[in-house]
């Protein structure tokens, strides 16, 4: 019988964390792999001057999480994550995903936000006129680090830019041109093991963003072959064996806002009715048995 562990945060209190994990466990159980549900903090891998000591986490580990040191630990000792370590640390910064995928995908025009280290550093107003040549007004403004659609703002004015520069300067933070298109609507396309297997529109009439968590609601779509396209490529460039792909409805065509290593899938489950935890669990299962083949194992 084949073994693994469902890795999650010890502090997370997200209902859909929760269940995300059930939700995996329970199609992990009907395809006859044994997995535990492993909270972050029971220190079970650590690292010694002779080298790393872990517990058994089985054949593989399902990293629901955003904990990059243990990642990286545990991908030392040679076990399987989904997703691998690098493939996490990317899509946690936003801005890292974007150098990424610049290039290779279209995205909305962006700038970096220059790193503050000083607390009573002031930011000056021609900073903000900087961004505002290049982005326009309103602008989206983005802490690198955060998910659910916290985090992200819209400055309308220069004043509001500027406030929000000075109030956000001690973190890393980038800024976005605001595709008027796509207010409060975007596509998320979940990517298995390369292939969209699932499509939701987000939409809210009540915000510019259309997180689920903030209010937005989940419709099915069929999404167009641009959009597969983008998503799919987006998930192989960046290494992911799941995840949901953020697009935006730009005049143009399609433009990735984000890509989420550990997208909750519930919303998808209910509205278009496909079975994204099976899906999933299928892959990890197809990429650890093709791995013990080719060891001999």
């Amino acid at each position: 019988m084949m073994k693994g562990t469902i890795l999650v945060n010890a502090y997370a209190d997200m209902p859909s964390l929760t269940e995300q994990a059930s939700r995996l466990k329970e199609e992990f159980t009907k395809a006859g792999a044994k997995v535990s549900v492993v909270k972050n903090d029971d220190y079970s891998a650590l690292c010694a001057k002779r080298g790393l000591l872990t517990k058994d986490y089985g054949d593989f580990v399902v990293y629901l999480d955003k904990d990059k040191y243990l990642a990286r630990i545990l991908e030392k000792t040679g076990i399987r994550l989904f997703n691998r370590a690098a493939a996490i640390e990317t899509c946690d910064d936003k801005m890292i995903t974007h150098v990424a995928l610049s290039g290779v995908v279209p995205m909305p025009e962006t700038l970096p936000a220059p790193l503050c280290y000083t607390n009573n550093a002031v930011i000056k107003p021609e900073e903000a006129d900087k961004v505002i040549s290049v982005l326009g007004l309103p602008v989206v403004v983005k802490e690198s680090f955060g998910s659910r659609g916290k985090g992200v703002y819209l400055a309308r004015t220069k004043e509001e830019l500027l406030s929000l520069m000075n109030v956000l300067k001690g973190k890393p933070v980038l800024y976005q041109k605001f595709v008027e298109e796509s207010a409060g609507r975007d596509m998320r396309i979940i990517v298995i093991g390369g292939k969209c297997f699932a499509a939701m529109e987000r939409r809210s009439d009540a915000d510019f963003r259309s997180n689920i968590d903030l209010g937005g609601k989940g419709y099915a779509v069929t999404p167009p072959d641009e959009y597969v396209a983008l998503a799919e490529k987006a998930a192989t460039a960046l290494g992911l064996d799941y995840c949901g792909v953020d697009l935006l409805y730009g005049k143009d065509g399609p433009l990735l806002a984000e890509v989420n290593s550990n997208a909750f899938f519930r919303e998808a489950e209910r509205v278009t009715g496909r079975n994204v935890a099976r899906a999933y669990v299928a892959r990890v299962l197809d990429v650890i048995s093709s791995k013990n083949v080719r060891e001999g194992l």
